[in-house]
């Protein structure tokens, strides 16, 4: 029913055990072990690219975490509308949360799947008749896994078997001391390395978050419960799968450690960028503000509140002089002495009076009087 999930496994744990083969011989227990490692190094390589839109996606839900704050307030009594305007807020900035929850959905069938092609290399059928193939794996590839060892103990056994059942393996059997010695530091292994990476993710969580009950409780799973669980379920679980769980271990916490400090990196540099345009832009310490003067062409923009401003016009001097001017020549002939200076009079006075009209008010001037 699952053959989708055990044939892609059985064929990465076939590849890797060719190469490995090569080097250290088809029936060796190293070689069978590394086939397992790099069975867990592949899965996490591919996973890679969704790891790190997890890690983007975290980030940018603890940026708008008051405004999710703000939405669980607001909408207390209403799950509904509450879980619609929590769509929106992350489909507008982008935010998905499932892709968040891809690496995590992906490792549990590969789990599954490799847990079940193991116990699959038995040598006999349930039906009695000896087994020719395990899906990718051929009869010599059966045979060669039942055969291989590590350090005395089966990677295909595991430890409640019981003595008389190790014993009659294929391959010189083992006893459950050869596999307790090799099955209790990978054990202690896979629960402390299990425990450091609860806690490293749980380290890079925001204050609002620790707060919220559920994410309380699922912290302490994953610090404490699971950990525990491991080491409590080691004896129930073939060794080759602790080899798998010490590896994903292994590789999470180098990938957090590169990808956790790539992140960092991009966005302390994208922080000097907008702090270096911004100090760019601003004025410098002491400098007045340049303002843009209006163009002649625009008048200047009102002020609200101010007075207006009335021009006074020049239109009587100019009156004045175009009256002095027809005057004197009304009065005679321009060429004429008496004519010349009445008109130049005329247009001097003319004048003199648009002046003082136009200009600002002088008080009269007093005139001496003669003597008597």
């Amino acid at each position: 029913m699952l053959n989708f999930i055990y044939y892609p496994v059985s064929f990465i744990l076939w590849v890797w055990h060719k190469a490995f083969g090569y080097v250290f011989g088809e029936s060796s227990g190293i070689a069978w072990a590394l086939a397992v490692v790099f069975l867990v190094f592949t899965l996490r390589a591919i996973l890679y690219k969704p790891f790190v839109g997890q890690v983007r996606s975290m980030r940018k839900m603890q940026e708008f975490q008051p405004e999710i704050a703000k939405l669980r307030k607001k909408y207390a009594n209403d799950k509904q509308k509450q879980a619609e305007e929590m769509q929106k807020l992350q489909k507008e900035h982008g935010v998905n949360p499932v892709a968040g929850c891809l690496p995590v959905l992906v490792q549990v069938p590969v789990f599954i799947g490799l847990f079940h092609v193991l116990r699959e290399f038995g040598p006999v059928l349930p039906n009695g008749a000896p087994r020719t193939e395990n899906y990718y794996f051929d009869t010599s590839g059966v045979q060669s896994f039942n055969d291989a060892n590590l350090f005395g103990a089966k990677l295909g056994a595991w430890v409640s078997q019981g003595d008389a059942v190790l014993r009659a393996l294929p391959g010189g059997g083992t006893t459950v001391t050869n596999m307790l010695i090799v099955m209790i530091p990978l054990m202690i292994a896979a629960g402390i390395f299990t425990h450091i990476t609860a806690r490293h993710s749980v380290a890079r969580q925001t204050a609002a978050q620790g707060e919220n009950p559920q994410t309380a409780i699922m912290n302490k799973l994953m610090l404490y419960v699971f950990p525990i669980g491991v080491v409590v379920g080691a004896p129930f679980l073939p060794l080759a799968v602790l080899l798998y769980w010490v590896s994903n271990n292994l590789w999470t916490l180098g990938q957090q450690y590169v990808v956790y400090r790539r992140i960092a990196v991009e966005e302390s540099t994208k922080h000097e960028q907008v702090a270096a345009s911004r100090q760019a832009l601003a004025p410098r310490p002491g400098q007045k503000p340049v303002r843009p003067e209006p163009s002649a062409e625009e008048p200047n923009p009102k002020t609200p509140g101010a007075k207006p401003v009335t021009r006074k016009s020049t239109g009587p001097a100019t009156n004045g002089a175009s009256n002095g001017s027809a005057q004197a020549a009304a009065n005679g002939d321009g060429s004429s002495p008496n004519g010349a200076a009445k008109s130049a009079n005329g247009t001097a006075g003319e004048s003199a009076r648009g002046a003082r009209s136009s200009g600002p008010s002088r008080p009269p001037a007093r005139r001496t009087r003669k003597r008597r």
